[in-house]
């Protein structure tokens, strides 16, 4: 299953490491909901979920984990071999 992450919240700052809360739809069902960081991190590193975003111009761009070597894992999107902002640049809730 893949998820389309729609709107995020950051806490304490305005990076990735601050996105706190992520919402999402699943085309395939349209079933949608909202998630911690910390439960998408697990969902798709050890359930094998797949989650992305989608720019105003229908654009993919992959979400992936990082894990940096202090801090808690985060989330970040992925596109054509390279890291992107599409995740800050969703609406906010």
């Amino acid at each position: 299953m893949a998820i389309q992450i729609t709107a995020v919240r950051l806490s304490g700052g305005t990076a990735h490491e601050h996105i706190a809360r992520l919402w999402w739809t699943n085309p395939a069902n349209g079933k949608a909901g909202d998630n911690t960081r910390a439960e998408i991190v697990a969902w798709i590193e050890t359930q094998g979920g797949k989650a992305y975003t989608l720019d105003q111009n229908g654009h993919r761009a992959d979400v992936a984990v990082v894990t940096p070597a202090h801090g808690e894992k985060y989330l970040r999107t992925h596109a054509d071999g390279v890291w992107t902002n599409n995740l800050l640049a969703l609406p906010r809730r």
